[in-house]
């Protein structure tokens, strides 16, 4: 007869003691590690064994756990210190894809039997498998010393219990991996991000009767907003200011073709639509077969006669604030850089005064929102808001209207995550020297 079960209030304590240990644990083996413990507390002259078929060829299988062990291996960490069998008792348990109870386990086990020394001395044992797709590639075996000890009603619930219990712990596995494996993933971001930001600028440029302000902010790690000057022939400066669609690290990918493209473009980047044009085709002959596309601002300007000569490929009309008047420099809209090949783009150009700022921005500027209210609706900061912090700025420089858009925009959107790139650049024409 088997031996008279600990009262259930006892057993209850021993396993909500084990649960309330393991309920912070986040290592797989500290979790099994306690799991049998509070196995050998409710069956204090039983032991335990485990076996595992994964990344192992049949017929062979390794023994993961053991009360006979003398050293402990970590089977997730330390899988090649692993003893591995083949065949025998154990070969017979391992693929056996049902639980196995073996009542008079000496008449069963012979001293040539690979597993032996797992067995030897040991009156009966239940072992229960761990299905993965209807397979049992893990097994826990309960042993019992004594045959007075095993309590075969025991088993079903066994059986219930430990699946349950393995399948939290592979579970707590694959949150452990997938944890790693967006650790890893965040590294290589933030790699990327670190490169991309490595294209911007170093420095705004540095010229009499100018200042330059920029404000540069992902919505990921890395982004694909993206804006440059090139120093041109006479004095000139060439303004660009680009966006591509999509975000995260395809955007930041494109972005650096773009900037490539940009740097290696044959003469001397002027006028402002053929550097487009020439942008367009080779983006829409190699790079942007998939559907994206670059909307992109790019201007020269004369500092001697501060005549600006713009064109512009899909992308948001910069702002031109003159005074308390803002005005929208649209005159010459095309569409976006590599949705077709051999287009063309208008060119137009303004003269400016003393005074003037010129803002150009992208579109997560103008589309940031707040968290959308209960009804689901959320209200874009739009232009019109973007034109009134212009106007009422008109005696401030270009950084002090940066920041103070910078800084009305973060209040809109009471702190919602940016869902764009967000990017200004604001050149101010100040007097001549």
């Amino acid at each position: 007869m088997p031996r008279r079960r600990l009262p259930w209030q006892q057993e209850l304590q021993i396993i909500d003691t084990a649960m309330r240990g393991v309920s912070d644990v986040t290592d797989p083996d500290l979790m099994v590690r306690a799991y049998w413990d509070s196995i050998r507390e409710l069956l204090p002259d039983a032991d335990y064994l485990a076996l595992s078929r994964r990344g192992v060829e049949p017929p062979d299988y390794l023994i993961t756990r053991s009360a006979r062990f003398v050293e402990h291996f970590n089977p997730w960490k330390e899988r090649h210190r692993l003893p591995r069998l083949r065949g025998g008792l154990l070969g017979e348990i391992a693929y056996a894809d049902a639980p196995v109870v073996i009542e008079n386990l000496p008449e069963r086990l012979r001293e040539d039997d690979p597993g032996y020394f797992y067995l030897r001395g040991y009156q009966a044992l239940v072992a229960l498998p761990q299905y993965e797709g209807g397979r049992g590639v893990n097994i826990g075996m309960t042993l019992y010393e004594s045959g007075e000890e095993f309590d075969p009603s025991r088993v079903p619930m066994m059986h219930w219990q430990a699946s349950l219990f393995g399948r939290g712990t592979q579970n707590l596995v694959l949150r452990n991996q997938l944890q790693s494996a967006l650790a890893a993933l965040d590294r290589e971001l933030r790699t990327v991000g670190q490169i991309q930001r490595s294209l911007l600028p170093a420095t705004l440029p540095d010229l009499p009767g100018l200042e330059f302000a920029a404000h540069y902010h992902t919505s990921a790690s890395a982004g694909g907003d993206y804006y440059d000057f090139f120093p041109l022939e006479g004095g000139r400066l060439g303004i660009f200011i680009a966006d591509v669609s999509g975000h995260g690290t395809p955007a930041a990918v494109l972005m650096a073709i773009t900037h490539a493209l940009a740097h290696t473009a044959p003469g001397s980047l002027t006028p402002p639509h053929d550097v487009l044009s020439h942008l367009n085709s080779r983006l829409a002959r190699s790079y942007t077969l998939d559907g994206s596309f670059v909307t992109a601002f790019y201007a020269v300007f004369d500092p001697a006669t501060r005549r600006l000569t713009y064109s512009c490929a899909g992308h948001n009309p910069p702002r031109l604030r003159r005074g308390q008047t803002v005005r929208s420099l649209d005159s010459a809209a095309g569409l976006p850089l590599g949705v077709l090949d051999d287009q063309s783009f208008p060119q137009s150009s303004i003269d400016l005064a003393s005074g003037d700022l010129l803002l150009l921005y992208t579109d997560g500027i103008t589309e940031a929102m707040p968290a959308p209210a209960s009804d689901g609706r959320a209200e874009l900061f739009g232009v019109e808001r973007l034109d009134a912090l212009l106007a009422q700025s008109h005696q401030c420089s270009a950084r002090e209207c940066v920041e103070l858009i910078t800084r009305e925009v973060a209040a809109f959107v009471k702190g919602a995550p940016a869902a764009d790139d967000q990017t200004l650049l604001a050149m101010r024409c100040t007097p001549r020297p």
